[in-house]
């Protein structure tokens, strides 16, 4: 029962994200297609004339925070045979990280650190946790092998991002460091539902 509740959440929390982005990206002051390729998930947050519903996409941000919290410390942490604290701590990292990024916008001097921060707190810290969650569970099978390549995948496309952050397609790069995440919790939550791990 735990397993499944879990699931639930998973699975509710990751397609409310992206529904959330969507809505939020539609009524974005750009095309859709400009505001996926050119305007960072960040963008959609700030509280400007540009984006109408930034409290749609910050309520995302929250809402995967604590997903991520309950999913994990609920019912996913008896998963985790090795490395638990790091599991816990890595958790933490990425949930605080997205909510960070939900509650102090960027495009603002004089919190725009804090939101940077939050923001790599949610990227790499939760790119990390998936590689970290794919090595501490009893064994590495279909599950744990998606899971490895979800975080690798964030891992790269976080640091091919880092180091091009004036590039135009920067938000593409953004946006895949961000969607292991998401694809993960999904998947996650299919697997809790569907008993396969």
């Amino acid at each position: 029962m735990k397993a499944k509740v879990a699931g639930i959440v998973f699975i509710i929390g990751s397609l409310y994200y992206l529904m959330a982005e969507a809505i939020s990206a539609t009524f974005f002051n750009a095309s859709l297609v400009n505001t996926y390729v050119f305007h960072t998930i960040s963008e959609l947050g700030i509280p400007d004339v540009n984006s109408p519903l930034f409290w749609v996409m910050n309520s995302a941000f929250i809402i995967i925070g604590l997903t991520l919290i309950f999913g994990n410390f609920y019912r996913f942490k008896d998963y985790i045979i090795k490395n638990r604290t790091l599991f816990y701590i890595f958790t933490l990292i990425t949930s605080i990280g997205v909510i960070i990024v939900a509650l102090i916008h960027g495009g603002n001097p004089l919190t725009s650190g804090y939101h940077t921060l939050g923001a790599v707190m949610a990227i790499l810290g939760g790119n990390i946790l998936l590689v970290l969650i794919s090595q501490s569970m009893k064994k590495f099978e279909n599950y744990q092998k998606i899971t490895l390549i979800l975080g690798l995948i964030g891992l790269i496309a976080f640091w091919i991002m880092f180091f091009n952050m004036q590039s135009i397609y920067m938000p593409v790069l953004e946006r895949l460091s961000v969607y292991t995440l998401i694809i993960w919790s999904f998947a996650t939550g299919s697997f809790l539902v569907t008993k396969k791990i």
